[in-house]
């Protein structure tokens, strides 16, 4: 990758992740620790991979991404706001009676939403549809969709999958953001749902692993799910939950907490680190 894309993608990075604790710490509520795993692929998509304009959010021809671990809004939210799609002081309304940013995404309220979602594994399933639905009016417009890893525990995730591959859905990209630890502790101590290549493999994906902050490892796990035709692509992206705040990296307690004034401050002053 170019040294100016990828210095690029870092800055943008490090703005999403500030747009997740801005709105968490404006709440006093909301999930950091999956938001801040999936930064670096939200920006990847946003502002390299996906066909879309923030100007025209209901663009019929736009790619879509459909957040099915929707609880993760304070990175799609920092990201749609570094984007365009409306103004970042909108973030500090987060999970507030008047705003349209709410705790799970709403594809009616908030502008660039392509999904409402929530309740785990159904958002792999409205994606299915949706690339369905491509695929049959005969669109170009490609579906990705982001799943957790204890998401994954859900069976509706591999009806979904068992779907995909039925319907030769190759303008679909499940993104698996797989960072380990779910809100009880360890993704395999809890139900264990690996192992995640052999599982997608054995409902016909194309899989690809990429390690999910390092943007070249990521620019080749979406061309190659560009290239791939006849099946869908999993890309199982290895992930750091609470990735760029030293005291929630690996912390499963960060899942749903939000940080004080404090370890705002903290947070915020380590972000702003990796810009200089």
């Amino acid at each position: 990758m170019e040294q100016e894309k990828l210095e690029f993608l870092k800055r943008t990075t490090a703005n999403i992740r500030l747009g997740i604790l801005e709105a968490t710490y404006s709440a006093a509520s909301g999930h950091p620790g999956g938001s801040l795993s999936i930064a670096e692929i939200l920006a990847y998509l946003y502002f390299e991979e996906m066909n879309i304009d923030p100007k025209n959010p209901k663009w019929e021809d736009r790619d879509r991404l459909v957040l099915s671990k929707g609880h993760t809004t304070p990175a799609l939210y920092a990201a749609l706001a570094e984007r365009g799609f409306f103004p970042r002081e909108e973030l500090k309304k987060f999970r507030q009676a008047d705003s349209y940013l709410e705790g799970h995404p709403d594809m009616k309220g908030t502008p660039g939403v392509d999904m409402t979602t929530g309740s785990l594994g159904l958002g792999i399933s409205a994606a299915c549809g949706m690339a369905l639905a491509g695929k049959i009016a005969g669109k170009s417009y490609r579906v990705y969709a982001i799943v957790g890893d204890g998401e994954a525990e859900e069976g509706q995730v591999w009806e979904a999958s068992m779907f995909a591959n039925h319907y030769k859905l190759d303008n679909l990209c499940v993104i698996l953001d797989w960072n380990g630890l779910q809100i009880d502790g360890r993704v395999t101590d809890v139900m264990n749902p690996t192992p995640f290549d052999k599982k997608f493999e054995a409902f016909g994906y194309n899989v690809v692993m990429v390690d999910a902050h390092d943007f070249n490892s990521i620019e080749s796990g979406f061309a190659a799910a560009r290239a791939c035709r006849g099946r869908p692509t999993a890309i199982i992206a290895v992930s750091t939950k609470g990735k760029g705040v030293s005291f929630m990296e690996n912390q499963a307690s960060w899942h749903g907490s939000a940080p004080n004034a404090e370890q705002y401050a903290q947070a915020v002053a380590e972000i702003k680190a990796t810009l200089n």
